[in-house]
């Protein structure tokens, strides 16, 4: 999947312009970067939900403008920051949502459907959890539920928006070891938007960084993530050392942020 020379904008404020994304298959990115700084907007394009106003978002090798509605849900699924629920719906029926782009009028629930509803719900460790209510639930379990929807829909991309906002620590570390393990036992191609840059570097294979609507750097963390890059992106002065448990870049903070100009 990829971003060719794309400009983005909500009206006339131009988020980001001639923006060039490239995201290896079969891996997990992140995409960091200062608060405004286009990470999420960029996300929604690849994601079909904001339009370029020029360049292109390709799939596959195509204008992710030519699939129609199903194809594209067939091919990519989109966890966005804050979804919402039913009221009182339960577990496996969220998860069944899920299979939605595979509903035909002449081809309804099928054992095939079941099949992966049941493999999500294993997959994300909720399968115990399948007859309780979403509201029932804390925040972690909400959020590995919601990726089990996006799992059984089956498709070799998924996009993630944010998605340890609200959790404490430990359900943050929970929920992205599961995203790690969607990209590299999976198999699928994961991109995922997270402020937290340590994080970032521990679990994605592939780092692209950005500030005011730009790429300032992309590839492995270990080779991109330096206390130069922090300091260009996100304005703040650090010491770059190894993670003594992971062994991926672990950003320490040294003080003395200056201000950064980014964009919406």
């Amino acid at each position: 999947m990829s971003a060719a020379g794309v400009t983005l904008a909500y009206g006339d404020r131009i988020v980001a312009e001639g923006l060039d994304l490239e995201i290896p298959a079969g891996k997990v990115t992140a995409l960091v970067g200062p608060n405004a700084c286009g990470k999420s907007t960029a996300l929604r394009a690849l994601a079909r939900l904001l339009k370029p106003r020029t360049g292109a978002v390709l799939l596959d090798g195509r204008d992710a403008g030519d699939f129609s509605p199903r194809e594209f849900a067939q091919r990519l699924a989109l966890l966005p920051q804050t979804p919402v629920a039913p009221d009182g719906i339960t577990v496996r029926d969220l998860v069944a949502r899920g299979r939605t782009p595979y509903q035909r009028w002449w081809r309804q629930w099928s054992s095939a459907d079941e099949k992966f509803v049941d493999q999500a719900l294993e997959a994300t460790g909720v399968d115990a959890l399948a007859e309780r209510r979403i509201d029932e639930l804390s925040g972690g379990q909400r959020q590995r539920v919601w990726i089990a929807m996006a799992l059984a829909q089956d498709t070799p991309v998924l996009l993630l928006d944010e998605p340890t906002t609200y959790l404490d620590l430990a359900f943050q570390v929970d929920v992205l070891e599961l995203v790690a393990d969607l990209g590299r036992v999976g198999g699928r191609t994961v991109v995922m938007v997270i402020h937290e840059l340590n994080h970032a570097c521990r679990y994605a294979d592939h780092l692209i960084a950005m500030r005011s609507g730009r790429v300032m750097a992309s590839g492995a963390p270990t080779d991109v993530v330096t206390p130069e890059l922090v300091e260009s992106v996100f304005g703040l002065r650090s010491v770059v050392v190894e993670c003594p448990v992971a062994g991926t870049p672990l950003v320490v903070p040294v003080g003395g942020r200056r201000p950064a100009d980014a964009m919406a």
